[in-house]
């Protein structure tokens, strides 16, 4: 498939590879300086060099091969699974796994450890996501731990699918962030979307914003260092907390991507990944209608950095209206 587009004013000259690989968010550097030096992407229907300078006005054309993904295959990856029945599962996604497959990840991901789940079990799952999205309703960031429910049979995944499209699941989600909020509590609206220069990254500078809000409440305080945050998502884009913390001037801890490396250790403190959790998720089960909710508390990793900033700041300052 052949796309055109063509450079907007106000971009800053740069090499055209360097371009891409902001814009194109599956792709490796490497990778498209093969395409262009291949004539598959051309500048002005001209082939030319990766190093190229690209300036406003000038037209791209890409000729980009599809990827043909690997046959999915069932890995005994262990999962903690909180709830099965016919039609659905409910788990705790562990921090560090990806949650399906796609370019330099086809194995090792959540999809390849249910695959086997189900293999194994002589169960079913739902195909309306596709053959690389089996079951898949709804999905968390790599970093990103906690609650995740799984469909089992194409019903069960529209009618889940429709519970998450009207906003009647109910999700809460706990964040360790950078520095202390000054409100106790409030709404963040921003509309988001694909971040107009840098590909990669979500923010409200899109061509294509989407509304996005998020109720938060800051549950402790440690001095003005950090602050445990509890989220509540009204809207589900993509990094959608953590492009609203960010806004607030609180990015969440580990969360370089958004925050730069000043997030990633604090004090004495190292951040080993995002510190974000999925705590809390309630839904009315499409089958029975019985209305069912699943929480899973902090897990070690995030545990221990909330204990460390007690101890940094002599047991912190608690804001708690649970």
């Amino acid at each position: 498939m052949i796309t055109e587009f063509l450079i907007t004013a106000g971009e800053q000259p740069k090499r055209l590879d360097v371009f891409l690989v902001n814009r194109e968010r599956d792709m490796s550097r490497s990778a498209l300086q093969r395409l262009i030096e291949l004539g598959r992407i051309r500048l002005n229907d001209a082939i030319v060099k990766p190093s190229q300078k690209i300036r406003p006005g000038d037209k791209i054309t890409m000729d980009v091969p599809k990827p043909e993904p690997l046959a999915l295959k069932g890995e005994a990856i262990p999962l903690e699974v909180l709830f099965e029945d016919d039609h659905l599962l409910v788990l705790n996604k562990p921090a560090g796994i990806v949650v399906h497959p796609a370019p330099g990840n086809w194995t090792g991901t959540l999809v390849n450890a249910l695959l086997h789940h189900f293999q194994a079990s002589g169960g079913t799952v739902s195909t309306v996501g596709g053959k690389e999205r089996p079951g898949l309703v709804h999905r968390l960031d790599k970093d990103t731990s906690g609650v995740m429910v799984i469909a089992k049979t194409d019903q069960t995944h529209r009618h889940l699918a429709a519970q998450f499209k009207h906003h009647t699941i109910t999700r809460v989600y706990e964040a360790l962030v950078f520095g202390v909020p000054k409100k106790g509590r409030g709404v963040i609206e921003l509309a988001i979307g694909r971040d107009s220069k840098e590909r990669k990254k979500f923010s409200a500078r899109t061509s294509r914003p989407k509304e996005s809000v998020t109720e938060y409440h800051v549950d402790r305080r440690y001095g003005k260092l950090a602050a445990h945050v509890l989220l509540y998502p009204r809207t589900g884009r993509t990094h959608q907390l953590r492009v609203h913390l960010t806004s607030l001037g609180h990015p969440i801890l580990g969360d370089q991507t958004y925050g730069g490396r000043k997030v990633c250790a604090i004090e004495t403190i190292e951040i080993p990944r995002v510190m974000l959790h999925a705590r809390t998720l309630g839904f009315q089960h499409p089958i029975t209608s019985e209305a069912q909710e699943f929480t899973m508390p902090l897990p070690f990793d995030m545990e221990m950095v909330s204990r460390t900033f007690e101890a940094l700041t002599h047991g912190g300052a608690e804001s708690r209206t649970l």
